[in-house]
């Protein structure tokens, strides 16, 4: 049985959850009731256009090779680490953890890809001898929800601002829509549902899972407006979610970068020995230190171009941050340019900046091409 401690939850049962799908726009799509919706809007545009992608660099540090693995940290406790390293692509693939108790398992976060959550279920399943009875997603991003689904009936809980995001991403799945075809991710005959948190909280939650105490916490904005980890003191480890990119550049999305940064400070002063990472290999404080060095070796770059009135995809192609350049998704660099520029001049939101991400990652494009 798993136990728990609140700090203004929100539980919303059948009937709330289909008033607040009805006000949102969204069509039921299954018998699974609130926990899931198709919708009838259309998709929204894509949030970051593509930029060309780096070459490896001979003169960076190299970075190491890491496999899938459902590896245990401590007795009851196993994280998911997806497969990355040089050469494989990294775009999409994150962790999850599991905690067992008695009678079931606690997951954090879904993935986002068929293949990878059924094979995440599986594995926790087989190692754990029991079924997942709850899902706890860190934040709002599709490659940690999207796999939700896969997990109904059990209860999905998560911050009051990751749900209201989730909300709006079932509004944007219209009916009949299916996963794409993706090696070793979807065979596209998968039905694409979202399924919504039902549990919420704004500050923390402890649930006691058998004998482990697991605290999610809510710090700061920090990769996006509602982020959440997961702690377990008596064992030391933190499943820290996207707050944590380990040898994969960070990706700005929806994040306050300089409020980031704090954050990994604050983590980095807890009484933790384990890290696992949103996106890439387990690690530790000093992993999380790195990471976060790499906004403070961004951040005065930026200013300076800033500064100098270039614009966002201007400065992009300007800077050069060669000690990164071998981390995956290195031309992130464009979407944290246009979240600095925002947070300089005032005009920063919580939702993605479209039309400044698409801007800034064409002019990039160009500037990057004439140079070649």
């Amino acid at each position: 049985m798993t136990n728990y401690e609140k700090n203004d939850v929100k539980q919303f049962d059948r009937r709330q959850a289909l008033g607040l799908i009805g006000a949102a726009g969204l069509g039921m799509a299954s018998a699974w009731g609130e926990q899931v919706a198709g919708a009838q809007a259309a998709p929204p545009p894509n949030p970051n256009a593509p930029v060309a992608p780096w070459e490896p660099s001979t003169s960076a540090p190299a970075i190491p090779t890491w496999r899938t693995e459902l590896k245990q940290l401590a007795p009851n406790v196993w994280t998911y680490i997806q497969a990355g390293g040089p050469n494989i692509p990294t775009g999409g693939i994150s962790n999850a953890l599991a905690v067992a108790g008695p009678d079931h398992w606690l997951a954090v976060d879904a993935l986002g890809q068929p293949f990878h959550t059924k094979a995440f279920i599986a594995a926790a399943n087989k190692a754990t001898g029991k079924p997942c009875g709850r899902l706890v997603n860190t934040h709002h991003h599709g490659d940690h929800v999207a796999g939700n689904q896969f997990f109904l009936p059990v209860e999905i809980v998560s911050h009051e601002y990751c749900r209201d995001e989730v909300v709006k991403m079932a509004a944007a799945v219209p009916p009949g829509a299916k996963f794409p075809k993706r090696e070793g991710g979807a065979d596209g005959t998968e039905d694409r549902k979202i399924a919504i948190p039902v549990t919420t909280f704004s500050d923390r939650m402890t649930y006691r899972v058998g004998n482990i105490v697991v605290e999610f916490l809510f710090i700061d904005p920090a990769h996006t407006w509602g982020d959440i980890v997961a702690y377990l003191p008596a064992e030391k480890i933190l499943f820290a979610g996207d707050i944590f990119f380990n040898y994969v550049t960070p990706y700005g999305h929806n994040a306050h970068i300089s409020k980031w940064i704090e954050v990994c400070e604050k983590i980095n002063k807890m009484d933790v020995n384990v890290i696992v990472p949103g996106h890439g290999p387990l690690a530790g404080k000093k992993e999380l230190a790195q990471m976060a060095d790499y906004y403070r070796t961004l951040i005065p770059e930026v200013k300076k171009r800033y500064a100098a009135r270039m614009t966002p995809g201007q400065a992009a192609a300007d800077i050069k941050l060669p000690k990164y350049q071998n981390w995956r998704g290195p031309e992130q660099l464009v979407n944290n340019v246009v979240r600095l520029y925002a947070e300089f001049n005032g005009t920063l939101i919580s939702d993605v900046l479209v039309e400044a991400n698409t801007k800034a990652a064409q002019e990039y494009n160009a500037l990057k091409a004439k140079r070649v």
